[in-house]
């Protein structure tokens, strides 16, 4: 039997959960769903944000779909100690390598969009994140003093070749069962690590991949193009710290963050993370108005990578569009419905 481990967390994390335990259990009933403490929740009752036998249990699921993490109340708590610190040593322990962004806006939310209607109309972009490397995890990295009084933090952006390249090919052969088009997304006109990002992907490329179209792109670009002609992308290549802010920007493109699942993958054969990319929304938590979608659809995504169920991934896709085409709407979206009702929603459907 298959299992999901569901890692709620912190803010809405537990209430958009609470939907996704529905629509499996309505969806895939023979799925083993377990769930346990994590972030913010865990670190006020263990001391921790991930538990060396949650990060365990976690490597041994087929799947882990998580809610969110953070909030105010874990601000003071040590760097180390606090929520989002569990996330990336999850990320790490799972090496989940490549992060799977998708961008695409529901026709029935086209109007929603911050940007004109016929700008994202049929909008369907890809982003490939590097997740694993980069300055969020390069060494050195501190806060110092200075013999003058001053103080100077520093962080290290740093890549090898191998990291490079395992997400590459993750982005090639997405982008073949795509549209066949891959943007890398980088800064080699001022970094040293995003020349070499430069040359490793123009090498993969040639070597394995060369019957997918490759464009290269600055990152500040990117971000000017995503605001300007975003159906121009397919796929988009990046790194760590990028692949966060761009991804971030184009989730907005679709009406609303809300709406936008996320799946982190590794190797073959080993679990996959997949989360919202919402965040923990502090200020609506306990009130039953977040946006279930995007942790549903975050499951939709387990369902396809993971769980290798694509006809359940299939329906459950469908269920979503058919609910927003028949008005369903919460909050975010212009709409009234609570964070349950929206679940109902696509339990109907389904």
């Amino acid at each position: 039997m298959a299992t999901l481990l569901l890692l709620p967390g912190d803010g809405i994390g537990p209430e958009v959960c609470a939907e996704v335990r529905r629509v499996a259990a309505a969806l895939t009933p023979d799925l083993e769903i377990q769930e346990a403490p994590y972030g913010g929740a865990s670190y006020d009752a263990h001391g921790t944000p991930l538990l060396d036998e949650v990060r365990d249990q976690a490597i041994a699921s087929d799947a882990v779909l998580m809610g969110a993490v953070g909030g105010p109340q874990w601000a003071s708590a040590p760097r180390h100690l606090r929520p989002e610190a569990g996330l990336l040593n999850l990320r790490k322990a799972m090496d989940v390598f490549a992060n799977l962004r998708p961008a695409y806006c529901f026709e029935a939310l086209a109007g929603a969009s911050s940007l004109k209607p016929e700008l994202v109309s049929g909008l369907d972009i890809m982003f490939v994140r590097e997740l694993v490397g980069g300055v969020y995890f390069g060494q050195p990295r501190g806060v110092e003093d200075l013999p003058d009084g001053q103080k100077r933090g520093f962080d290290t952006q740093v890549y090898t070749t191998s990291e490079i390249e395992r997400v590459g090919r993750v982005a090639f052969e997405m982008a073949r069962g795509r549209r066949n088009k891959v943007h890398s997304a980088e800064k080699s006109n001022v970094m040293e690590s995003g020349l070499l990002w430069k040359q490793v992907i123009t090498e993969l490329h040639a070597r394995e991949y060369p019957d997918v179209e490759l464009e290269h792109i600055l990152a500040d670009n990117c971000a000017m193009q995503l605001v300007r002609a975003p159906k121009q992308f397919d796929v988009i290549v990046t790194d760590n710290l990028f692949g966060d802010i761009l991804s971030d920007a184009a989730a907005m493109l679709t009406g609303s963050l809300g709406m936008l699942p996320s799946a982190a993958i590794g190797d073959p054969g080993k679990p996959g993370l997949y989360e919202p990319i919402h965040g923990s929304a502090p200020d609506i938590a306990g009130k039953g108005l977040a946006n279930p979608l995007a942790a549903i659809l975050s499951f939709e995504m387990a369902l396809r990578w993971s769980l290798k169920q694509p006809e359940a991934a299939d329906a459950l896709l469908a269920a979503v569009k058919a609910a927003l085409d028949n008005g369903a709407r919460t909050r975010d979206l212009g709409g009234a419905l609570t964070t349950r009702e929206m679940g109902d929603a696509v339990l109907a459907e389904l």
